[in-house]
């Protein structure tokens, strides 16, 4: 896992060091760079797979005729190295996979993509074809971050790599901040910034002459049909899923499973054992505040598997404490709070190993979230006319506000305010922030002039377009989840809250054969009545706890209601005062207060509302 940089056009070695340095986090045991010509390659390299100085990069062919700098692991590279080596054109010098990319590449072009089981994002220069050739892994595991500026190419892991070059433009995107207060992220292919972009998930560019000249996607799940015997369908993923998790494991470097006490990480943890000679080394961490503490699950299904655990307990003064350093690294605003609890998991896990292994993907890809039951319900009421759902939510305001982790008066209110608008749009206003006729209220008369005619939620249209429509209702559904959701939240927290303290994090739901498996499943394997996650439930009976299959999903969050009142409090008031608030004038002050008083005085929780308002601050405060 690393952090890369660089771009083709205008640019000094000056630049490229203060690009690839302002991500060394990313990559702490070696940062090389390479500049002629104007093509500027630059890598952060966190060492995982052959540790010796021949895999550092940016890495070159024997020939010296292509150079790449690359950001990722490819699990299979040793069956693809074979195959290379069949041919007899190659000579390998390390044992790494970044040098089976530069000969596949030599041998297919992009027509390698396909071939690649792994999380990548890579730069590729062709120094014959005089063309650079930039890919993204299918799920989006790893991020890529690019921007034209007139005849010059930008490329970074991450958004304040690319700020670092002159070139890039300070130019607030107005539509990614009225996305950011809808989804609580700006989603994928937007930045925060006007002119730079994140590169879209299974798709890859081909630069050349100082323009792209072809980009295209490479993989889209197409949800064709795979297995319709339940019986089958649950021995078949079973034997994928363990084969995604071993092969998951080659490291050479100390590696363990984060463990939270969930069905997902919990069945990764059994397969991880399973495959291990030793005693695989599991991660957790507990709040004080029992209805966020998972804690106790997560020992039970340690002491089951007969790992060697470690768990943590944590006061609000140990989480708060990492507050503004978290958010000090964050390029573009992020408001999903986990993001804290997820970077301490990483902090603590990483003093014990360097690769960690996760339960990512699952929820998406399964059904596994709350919000699918809810839009099953959704569909039943769907019938009923606007003025009695209407009336229902004008009562649900009645029920006292609860602090706890997804209390019963949230999950209501959450559940009546998403029947704003059409059935398409209501699942990402059950997940997210502000709704349309909130930010009505929040925005400034400038940004609603500069905003007329959108509301946020074109980028769900884009996605359900992308899949034809007898696919079916449920299968785009989760394909938008998968678009926005998974790709631009689930991923870039776990991205960003690993490599801020040098763990790389593997997801072993993701691999692609898992997610095509899956994918062709009939609905009701995944969601069966109002049970969720079914097939994986039955695939997990016997190998854990059965009260960790059987319990209630709960999100890994922090008492973030309560601490709003208390512990946050004058940090909330700070971000949130008038002068602050003036200082890009984006939002009413007065509509802002109003959210305040109320959450501080127990009439509302409005955590979620504010808290993508403070990181915005935070986010507005540290770009300069």
């Amino acid at each position: 896992m690393c952090g890369i940089a660089g771009f083709i056009g205008d640019g000094n070695a000056e630049q490229l060091q203060a690009m690839i340095q302002s991500i060394a986090y990313r990559g702490p045991d070696y940062l090389g760079t390479f500049l002629q010509d104007g093509v500027g390659l630059a890598h952060a390299r966190l060492s995982i797979m052959d540790l010796s100085a021949d895999a550092h990069q940016p890495f070159f062919s024997h020939d010296k005729s292509v150079a790449i700098t690359f950001n990722g692991e490819i699990y299979n590279f040793e069956a693809l190295k074979e195959g290379l080596q069949r041919t007899g054109k190659y000579t390998f010098r390390t044992t790494s996979d970044t040098e089976v990319l530069v000969y596949l590449y030599q041998e297919h072009g992009p027509a390698m993509l396909p071939m690649l089981n792994g999380m990548f994002a890579f730069a590729l220069w062709d120094f014959r074809k005089q063309q650079l050739f930039v890919a993204r892994d299918r799920m989006g595991k790893k991020p890529l971050f690019y921007s034209v500026v007139g005849s010059t190419l930008l490329f970074a892991s991450e958004l304040k790599a690319i700020q670092k070059h002159p070139l890039c433009k300070d130019e607030i995107n107005l539509q990614a901040v009225q996305q950011y207060l809808t989804f609580e992220y700006v989603p994928t292919p937007n930045t925060i910034l006007q002119g730079v972009h994140k590169l879209e998930p299974g798709s890859y560019f081909v630069w050349e002459n100082g323009r792209i000249v072809a980009q295209q996607p490479y993989y889209i799940i197409d949800f064709h049909p795979t297995e319709s015997n339940f019986e089958k369908a649950t021995a078949h993923l079973d034997d994928l899923l363990e084969d995604a998790t071993r092969i998951r494991m080659m490291s050479d470097v100390p590696l363990g499973v984060f463990l939270s006490g969930g069905l997902d990480s919990s069945i990764i943890a059994y397969y991880a054992q399973k495959n291990s000679a030793r005693k695989i080394k599991t991660f957790s961490i507990g709040f004080s505040e029992k209805s966020y503490d998972e804690s106790d699950y997560a020992s039970a299904v340690a002491r089951q598997l007969g790992t060697e655990h470690y768990s943590k307990i944590l006061t609000a003064s140990d989480t708060l404490d990492l507050v503004s350093g978290i958010y000090q690294k964050l390029d573009e605003p992020f408001a999903d709070a986990s993001l804290i609890p997820t970077h301490l998991l990483s902090c603590f896990t990483r003093e014990q190993v360097t690769v960690a292994l996760g339960g990512d993907g699952s929820d998406e890809l399964l059904a596994g979230y709350p919000t699918f039951q809810s839009d099953r319900l959704a569909g039943i009421m769907s019938a009923m006319p606007k003025f009695m759902i209407g009336a229902m939510a004008g009562m649900a305001n009645l029920l006292p506000t609860s602090d706890k982790n997804i209390s019963f008066d949230f999950k209501v209110k959450q559940f009546l305010r998403g029947f704003e608008l059409e059935k398409k749009h209501v699942s990402t206003l059950w997940l997210g922030a502000f709704l349309p006729s909130e930010k009505e209220k929040l925005l400034s008369g400038d940004m609603k002039k500069a905003l007329q005619g959108t509301h946020g939620l074109e980028i769900i249209d884009r996605w359900l377009d992308e899949l034809p429509m007898d696919a079916g209702y449920f299968n785009r559904l989760l394909y938008t989840y998968y678009r926005t959701y998974l790709v631009d939240d689930i991923l870039m927290k776990v991205d960003r809250a690993s490599m801020y303290t040098s763990l790389e994090a593997r997801s072993p739901f993701l691999d692609y054969r898992v997610v095509d498996y899956i994918s062709g499943l009939p609905q009701n394997f995944k969601l069966r009545g109002w049970k969720t996650k079914h097939i994986l439930k039955k695939v997990a009976r016997g190998k854990i706890p059965d009260m960790i299959i059987d319990r209630p999903k709960k999100g890994f969050g922090i008492p973030l209601s309560h601490w709003l009142k208390h512990e946050l409090r004058g940090l909330c008031e700070d971000l949130l005062s008038k002068t602050s608030l003036d200082a890009h004038g984006f939002f009413d002050a007065r509509y802002v207060q109003q959210l305040m008083q109320a959450h501080f005085a127990g009439k509302a929780n409005h955590r979620k509302q504010l808290w993508v308002l403070m990181v915005f601050q935070m986010w507005w405060r540290n770009r300069g």
